[in-house]
This record gives structure tokens, C-alpha cells and sequence, in this order.
């Protein structure tokens, strides 16, 4: 039967090796850096995530504008791309009328199946080049999520590394102090140097 003695690192034992009451600190450490560190950069990581996407978003809402546009024919050597939201897009001519400056037609990427003459919404930039839609707010928070996730998984792989690293070199020394230890006492165990 197997009894396991908790703490036993902390306390003062003539059994008890530097490398013991360091390893016992290490996880000490260990604990506070996954419990709130993590977190705690995660957290940041998400907020500064959220406040460059939402910087994005509103810088392409007033650089883009959207039209309602008829599709009058697809481009036939247009290859599907995929947008943002998963669906496929294609390249096609699309014609509006703009108040003031009369029918323009250009052409634009519209979601995939749409056919000639159905009614689509097309975004162009400041240029009149097609573009995608602006970031919305689901992308926001999938970007804010995405990033606070990855610092705070970041934070807790470098510390179980550091902790890993740790534990092997404090392995190493108590190996090292024992078999001194050993050399030193073997010959009056075994009488070997009488």
C-alpha cells in the first residue's frame, strides 16, 4: 500500500533536496501563471483584438459603399473564389443606376448560383473597384475570440514548457546529489574500501 505524504516538500526533512523545494516553488508558480496569467493575457489579447477589428470594420464601412445592382452576365473564365462567410463567389457584370450619373456597369463579385437579371447588393471601394463586404460585427468577435484564445492557450504551452524544463534540470541535480551521496556512503554499506 502506497501512502502519499501532501506537502512534503515544504516541510523540513533531512530527505528533503534543494531540488525539491525548487520544484515544489515551480509548481506553486506554475499554478498562479495558468490560473490568472493566462487568462489575464488572454483577456488583454482579446481586448486590443476587439478594438483593431472594430478599428477595421469602421474604417472600411466609410471607405466601401454598397449597390443594389442586376447581374446582365457572368464572366465565363471567372474562377470561384470563397468570401469570408464560406459561400463561393464569382465574377460577373452587374449595371446600376446612380442618382445623377446614370446607368455604370462594372464588373463585380457575386455570391455563386445567382443568375443574369436577379438583383444582388455588390460593395465597390472609393475607386468604383469591386470589393467584399466590409468586416461585420460576427467577424469582430470571431477575430476577438480567435486571438484571446490562442494568447491564452500560448501562455499556458510556454509555461508547461518552462515547467517541463524545469523539472528535467531539477531531476538531473537530485540525480547528481544522490549519487555523490552514494559514493560517499556505498563504502560503508558494502565495506568495499576496508
Amino acid at each position: 500500500m502506497r501512502t502519499r505524504v501532501r506537502g512534503w516538500r515544504w516541510r523540513r526533512s533531512p530527505l528533503r533536496r534543494r531540488s525539491d523545494v525548487v520544484e515544489a516553488w515551480t509548481v506553486l508558480v506554475v499554478a498562479v501563471l495558468i490560473l490568472v496569467g493566462a487568462p489575464l493575457a488572454g483577456a488583454t489579447a482579446a481586448w486590443w483584438a476587439h478594438g483593431e477589428a472594430r478599428s477595421l470594420s469602421a474604417e472600411q464601412r466609410a471607405e466601401r459603399h454598397r449597390v443594389r445592382a442586376e447581374v446582365i452576365g457572368r464572366k465565363g473564365d471567372s474562377v470561384p473564389s470563397v468570401q469570408a462567410d464560406g459561400r463561393h463567389a464569382y465574377r460577373a457584370t452587374v449595371r446600376w443606376t446612380e442618382p445623377g450619373e446614370g446607368t455604370r456597369t462594372a464588373t463585380a463579385r457575386v455570391p455563386g448560383g445567382t443568375r443574369p437579371g436577379e438583383t444582388v447588393d455588390v460593395w465597390f471601394d472609393s475607386r468604383g473597384r469591386s470589393v467584399a463586404p466590409p468586416v461585420d460585427g460576427t467577424a469582430v468577435w470571431q477575430h476577438t475570440l480567435t486571438m484571446g484564445t490562442c494568447a491564452a492557450g500560448g501562455v499556458v504551452l510556454v509555461v508547461l514548457l518552462g515547467h517541463s524544463v524545469v523539472r528535467r534540470v531539477a531531476l538531473r541535480r537530485r540525480l547528481a546529489e544522490w549519487e555523490r551521496e552514494w559514493a560517499r556512503t556505498e563504502p560503508e554499506w558494502t565495506h568495499r574500501g576496508a
